[in-house]
């Protein structure tokens, strides 16, 4: 059965109160998971309000009864690898092994200008990824002293202590559709590949792709979950989804061409029911409207 998650844009005015009640929300209504985006900031002016991940999801932790959790995804070019390792282990002790570790290159390089982070150009960001990629399950995965020379980062005789909980630590995923880098690197490092915003004909065509890669590697197929998230327009009623898509200047028909899932009641589940049967196990919907939690009721009693 597809499992069903809330991802949320955590750098679009997202404040604690925000997030404590949608916590609350997704974890008492029945939701898989809940997600969010690792941005310092919104990606055009003007500037919203943006909780710092780790502090956020330290706090869900602590204060969630059953979800699963993580970042879609958290870019190695904001924190070094070892660092985010070691937060990690610990916030996935402290929740009993409910988070996901999704790990990305980066990409919005407005926010990278603003704090001054280094975006680097396209090969460079996604060798800098590798590196980190292999910091950081080094460290997660081994009982021993983990060194590494890399271009970008280095271990001397490193190992993170107390170790985690959970053998080897938070499951690993790697989100993104590329052929070239990001699905090689999730058949090599991923517990879990994301594709993000496509249409069923593209996931399938993709999940295929990882599969032989997976097998060229000595992987099973099934040892990889696949997940996807994707926008949701969805409405209580038609007249509200019509407004919302009218306010947007879109049309149902154009944001499903884009991978979208957009309706009212049953024209949601059979928008997911495609997407299960493309082989995704989970979809994490993409939640725009943080304080509409009376539609994000809505949605539940209609998908879960």
């Amino acid at each position: 059965m597809l499992e069903i998650a809330i991802m949320i844009e955590g750098q679009n005015g997202l404040t604690w109160p925000r997030w404590q009640n949608i916590v609350a929300a997704v974890d008492d209504l029945g939701f898989a998971g809940l997600y969010r985006s690792d941005h310092f900031t919104n990606a055009g002016p003007p500037d919203k309000e943006s909780l710092e991940l780790w502090v956020s999801l330290t706090w869900l932790a602590s204060h969630s009864k059953r979800i699963e959790f993580g970042p879609l995804v958290s870019p190695v070019s904001f924190r070094h690898p070892a660092l985010t390792a070691r937060m990690a282990a610990a916030v996935d002790d402290l929740s009993g092994g409910r988070l996901t570790l999704g790990l990305g290159a980066g990409w919005q390089e407005r926010e990278h200008s603003l704090f001054g982070f280094d975006l680097l150009d396209m090969n460079a960001r996604f060798d800098r990824f590798e590196e980190g990629l292999e910091v950081i399950t080094s460290l997660l995965k081994s009982d021993k002293q983990v060194t590494f020379e890399g271009k970008y980062y280095q271990l001397r005789g490193a190992t993170l202590l107390p170790a985690p909980l959970r053998p080897g630590g938070p499951r690993i995923l790697i989100g993104g559709n590329g052929e070239k880098r990001t699905i090689p690197l999730a058949a090599k490092y991923a517990d879990e590949w994301n594709a993000v915003f496509l249409r069923p004909t593209e996931l399938i065509r993709l999940n295929t792709s990882l599969d032989k890669v997976l097998l060229s590697n000595g992987r099973e197929p099934g040892s990889v979950k696949r997940s996807l998230m994707t926008g949701l327009r969805f409405g209580r009623t038609r007249k509200q989804l019509d407004s919302k898509l009218s306010a947007q200047h879109n049309t149902g028909s154009g944001l499903r061409r884009r991978g979208f899932v957009v309706g009212v009641g049953q024209e949601i589940k059979d928008q997911l029911h495609a997407v299960e049967k493309t082989g995704v196990q989970r979809v994490m919907l993409q939640w725009l409207d943080l304080d509409d939690l009376i539609s994000l009721e809505a949605l539940a009693k209609v998908v879960l």
